[in-house]
Formats: structure tokens, C-alpha cells, sequence
């Protein structure tokens, strides 16, 4: 297993960003005694979103994922999405939606062996994250067939006053009405019959969070899409997080069910 921390151009960004790589490689099995590497296989992956106030460590340092995505051979892309929601922004150089579901999955995959197959790629985040891995798990559903959101911000379109703009939106009433909204990238997603993903969510019962959660999940069975839900007697915290993370792997196509 490598752990690996990447700097490069984005185009989408215009600047060097930072990803954190979990990479599941040269594995030692102690049953053997040897080390096990594969140099044709293409990994199953997981890009794996932080919330607000975090960046692209907060997953390796919060949870056990290094440990479980050995253990289901899995690869997990962890990129800094800053407080920006992942969806392009308003302002010049931060494509954030082109960035994840397009531009990362394509230079992930020219840097490391990971799959290429839309059946082995996979999305998930927490809260801002959470947010960012169902909007553009659904805006790219051609690309990834699993999406998880935890504790997903699904609530932040709800306020439409001036006060509740963030930087993000110059109007936000009408980004509300754009894909930028989950709920309305669904409808697009649909419209076009693109393909429909895989989709898990949760969130603690003690979170603020739920009622936009369970909102929004009942807004995705509503239109016939399927949703794995669970909920934990948490907050907004990484000890449901960690938990979670596993439970996602888990549910996950992985080695090792």
C-alpha cells in the first residue's frame, strides 16, 4: 500500500493543487510471506471528498481509510476542494465541478493503473463533500456508478437571501435553478437519460443535516432511483464519519465482501 501526495497544473483551476493518494500496490500477504504485485491490474476507485474547513489530509487523518482501501483493493483519490461546493464557481479559474468529475478522473487515471470502467469508479464526501460527490455524481453519471453522501450540505439552496450568497453565487436564486443544484441536476440527468448511479446516503441523527438528508433521499426515490440510507445516533462528527466511511466500502463492489 502507498500513500502518495501529488502536486499539478489544473487547468480547470489554474494553479498547482495537492491530492492525497491511497494507492494498493506491492501488498505483503503474511499467509505467503511475500509481496503481491500486479503489474496489468487497474484498480477500483474512489474519489473522496472533505467537508468545509478541510482539505485534501483530513481523511487520512481523521478516519481508517488507508487501512480498509488495502483491504478491499481499492484506490482513493483525496483532492482540496477549499469552501467551494465543488461546482464551477462564479469567479475566473475555479471550475471545481469540471475539475472533480472530469479533469481528476482523467489525470488520475494517465498518473496511476486505475480502471477506466464506469463499474469501478466511485464518488463519495462528507457534508460540503457530501454535497459535491451526489451533485457531480449525478452531473457525470457516465463516469462514476456508485455515489455517497454523508451528512450531505443539501441544504444550502434552501436560504435564497442575499445573506446566504457565501461568495459562491452571484444570484443564488438562479443557480438554484441550475445544475449546480442537485435537485435539478437529477432532473437533467433523467431528461437526458444518461445513467442513473448507485447512490448511498446518511446522516446522524443528532445532525441539524437530517431533514435535508432525508429530503433529498426521498426526493431520489420519488423519481425511481434507488437509495441505500442509514443513520447513526451521531452528529456532524468524524466518529460517524469513520464509521460511515467503512460501512460505504462495504457497500462498495470491492475485493473481499
Amino acid at each position: 500500500m502507498a500513500l502518495i501526495q501529488v502536486n499539478y497544473l489544473s487547468q480547470a483551476l489554474f494553479r498547482t493543487v495537492p491530492l492525497n493518494v491511497i494507492l494498493p500496490v506491492d501488498r505483503f500477504d503474511a499467509d505467503t510471506n511475500r509481496y503481491l504485485n500486479d503489474p496489468k491490474k487497474k484498480y477500483k476507485t474512489l474519489y473522496l471528498l472533505h467537508g468545509l474547513l478541510g482539505n485534501y489530509t483530513d481523511w487520512v487523518s481523521q478516519t481508517r481509510i488507508q487501512k480498509w482501501a488495502e483491504e478491499k483493493n481499492l484506490a482513493v483519490v483525496m483532492p482540496s476542494g477549499d469552501n467551494a461546493f465543488y461546482f464551477n464557481s462564479r469567479t475566473p479559474w475555479n471550475d471545481y465541478g469540471t475539475f472533480i468529475g472530469k479533469e481528476l478522473v482523467e489525470v488520475t487515471r494517465r498518473m496511476f493503473p486505475l480502471s477506466d470502467k464506469r463499474e469501478d469508479t466511485f464518488i463519495a464526501g462528507l457534508s460540503m463533500g457530501g454535497f459535491g460527490a451526489l451533485r457531480n455524481g449525478i452531473v457525470y453519471s457516465d463516469t462514476f456508478s456508485y455515489v455517497a453522501g454523508l451528512s450531505a450540505a443539501v441544504h444550502i439552496f434552501e436560504d435564497t437571501s442575499e445573506e446566504a450568497n457565501n461568495g459562491l453565487f452571484d444570484n443564488i436564486e438562479v443557480a438554484s435553478k441550475s445544475d449546480k443544484n442537485p435537485w435539478v441536476a437529477v432532473e437533467d440527468m433523467l431528461a437526458k437519460g444518461r445513467s442513473i448511479p448507485n447512490v448511498y446516503m446518511a446522516c446522524g441523527t443528532k445532525d441539524d443535516l437530517m431533514p435535508a438528508n432525508i429530503a433529498f433521499r426521498d426526493y431520489l426515490e420519488s423519481k425511481g432511483i434507488k437509495v441505500t440510507w442509514d443513520e447513526e445516533d451521531y452528529g456532524h462528527d468524524w466518529d460517524f464519519w469513520d464509521s460511515q466511511i467503512k460501512k460505504v466500502l462495504d457497500w462498495l463492489p470491492l475485493e473481499g465482501k
